[in-house]
């Protein structure tokens, strides 16, 4: 059985500096971890991960963005970003002149049966300067890499996709309609990997609502579980049968989301 987890750590030198990520991966002890927002590369963290395969992708832009795989097991192959293809097909350079290719998203470990992708989508913005890039670029990139991988073998993929799917996916939905994270064009977005043939893993078992992922700092919302569901576990249509276990994990602090976790079965 493998442990898979993903975990947008906002930060990894705080989250360590906390002591958190040290008793997480010692609660936890994953075969397979994935971090988004990691806000550092790696020269810039102080970590010992012994049994570890480390892979980090840092933006350009210091402090900002950032992902990374830590994987007990070796991956055949492990590559950055998007293709050529899907970048000139798709342009993530948005109206701002901020280049989405460019901010360390993307993450793809091959392994012998499946890929493991991570990705830290791009934020809408408050005042939704980004919803066209989502919409129009990115999601439909996100989407066509991880169909184009999955014509060789099934996908997993995991991490802050900065949307809430459903009115179930986050504690007050309606004067949230239209906001970031909430738009309908985000909301199709996601919907677009479901119709794809991807599963949302938590709902394999979970229905309704209570289930969130990242809460805001203010007015208690996290001892009150106002939150949101925008953290995820997707998998290939192929391997629903093999996801035996999907949860998320309110109770590990160190960050603003917490982390969310797949058992499957290969």
């Amino acid at each position: 059985m493998l442990k898979l987890f993903s975990w947008n750590v906002n930060g990894i030198r705080a989250v360590i500096k906390k002591g958190e990520f040290q008793n997480f991966m010692n609660k936890y002890k994953p075969d397979v971890v994935c971090l988004q927002e990691t806000k550092a590369s790696k020269d810039q963290v102080e970590i010992d991960l012994p049994g570890y395969y480390e892979y980090w992708n840092s933006a350009e832009k210091k402090g900002y963005s950032g992902t990374a795989i830590f994987s007990k097991i070796e991956p055949v192959s492990v590559s950055y970003d998007f293709s050529d293809k899907v970048v000139k097909k798709y342009h993530l350079i948005d109206k701002q002149d901020r280049d989405s290719g460019t901010e360390g998203r993307v993450i793809t470990a091959e392994f012998e049966k499946f890929y493991v992708v991570t990705v830290y989508t791009p934020n809408a913005k408050d005042d939704l300067s980004r919803v066209p890039l989502r919409h129009e670029h990115w999601d439909p990139a996100f989407l066509e890499h991880c169909k184009d991988l999955e014509k060789k073998k099934p996908v997993m993929f995991c991490g802050d996709l900065n949307v809430a799917h459903t009115e179930d996916d986050l504690a007050r939905p309606k004067p949230n309609i239209g906001k970031k994270g909430f738009t309908d064009e985000e909301r199709e977005g996601f919907g677009n990997f479901v119709k794809a043939g991807f599963v949302d893993s938590l709902r394999i078992f979970k229905k309704g609502n209570g289930y969130y992922t990242w809460w805001t700092h203010w007015g208690n919302a996290r001892a009150n579980n106002v939150g949101w569901r925008i953290d995820y576990w997707l998998v290939s249509k192929s391997l629903k049968s093999k996801v035996k276990k999907a949860e998320i994990h309110p109770e590990q602090m160190g960050s603003d989301h917490c982390p969310v976790s797949i058992e499957v079965d290969l």
